[in-house]
């Protein structure tokens, strides 16, 4: 039996540069919204996907078109609608004419979840049977159309859109659907400063390209250096330590989370918060995760992952408030 061959380890200065060259060329297009940036690039880089909740208007689509292009993935939008059925996003077979013009047979017209990377556009107006469908494809990176197992391109990573002042007429997601999301992104409003240049950018006739910095193989290369970035023990032990504390019937939690906190977050959470850290660490210019991404990175993690009570609902305590006492207790 040969002997498992081991991956040497990748050049971190080179990573590095590339990482810094990616977010320079995503900054020609994209003004301010910095940190959303590092958020989403770091999803990509653990291959993961991530709800957008913000108002319209804010550039998400601009703004994971862009990640696509600048990383050479293949882009697809998909405005989710209430009359949105799963053969509208997974594709169907469409009876064709046979090369003899006599003949009849079925051909698979693929839809647009074949991409790389997806932009599912108001996730939640949509039934849950397509969302299934959706979610399905995330999860197993395969879909099933007509007894016919089809995989996915690889990456497939899904960038989800919710508006959080419509919700006549939608329909949430489930907390095990939610699960699946390694990130919850809150997009904000931009600063004075920002809105002002995006407005003098956007007063001639050419708006700025960014230019593809990676292709597939590029962008595989990065994604296996955040799995050979090292965990130090101290980060793994925060780790666990803020992930054991949300759990109201855990020894590590405090009498906050036991009076707000109805569900806490699962051993999902932990794996992704030690995924994400490692990615952003990258991102940021180190060669292992340190617990300043372990704390940057809790609140998109833990944001739908801790489920508060009606004692929070009832005094208006918000789920990041609850992670921000954790992130002070916690050692």
């Amino acid at each position: 039996m040969s002997e498992a061959t081991e991956l040497s380890p990748p050049d971190w200065d080179e990573v590095r540069d590339t990482l810094q060259r990616i977010r320079t060329e995503t900054a020609k297009v994209i003004i301010g919204q910095d940190e959303v940036v590092e958020e989403l690039l770091t999803c990509i880089l653990c291959n993961g996907h991530s709800l957008l909740v913000g108002v319209p208007g804010l550039a998400k689509t601009l703004l994971v078109n862009t990640l696509g292009r600048v990383l050479g993935l293949s882009f697809h939008r998909i405005q989710f609608t209430p009359d949105l059925m799963p053969t509208d996003i997974l594709g169907s077979e469409i009876l064709q004419t046979g090369s003899d013009g006599v003949r009849r047979e079925f051909e698979f017209a693929p839809g647009p979840v074949f991409a790389n990377l997806i932009l599912a556009d108001e996730i939640n107006r949509t039934p849950p049977k397509t969302q299934a469908a959706l979610l399905e494809a995330m999860q197993e990176k395969q879909v099933t159309v007509s007894g016919r197992t089809l995989p996915l391109p690889h990456p497939f990573i899904v960038f989800a859109t919710q508006n959080p002042i419509e919700q006549e007429g939608t329909y949430p997601l489930p907390e095990a659907q939610l699960d699946r999301f390694l990130y919850s992104l809150h997009v904000e409003y931009p600063e004075r400063a920002e809105e002002k240049e995006i407005v003098r950018a956007t007063l001639g006739g050419d708006l700025p390209v960014a230019e593809p910095m990676l292709d597939e193989t590029g962008l595989a290369r990065l994604q296996e250096a955040v799995l050979q970035a090292p965990v130090p023990e101290q980060v793994l032990d925060l780790i666990i330590n803020l992930v054991h504390a949300t759990r109201p019937d855990s020894e590590n939690a405090d009498e906050h989370v036991k009076k707000y906190v109805a569900w806490g977050a699962g051993p999902r959470a932990s794996q992704n918060i030690a995924r994400a850290a490692r990615a952003l660490a990258l991102i940021r210019g180190k060669s292992a995760a340190s617990p300043e991404e372990v704390r940057a990175v809790a609140h998109p993690v833990l944001r739908h992952r801790v489920i508060p009570n009606y004692n929070a609902v009832g005094e208006n305590v918000k789920v990041d408030d609850i992670i921000d006492t954790l992130l002070d207790r916690v050692d």
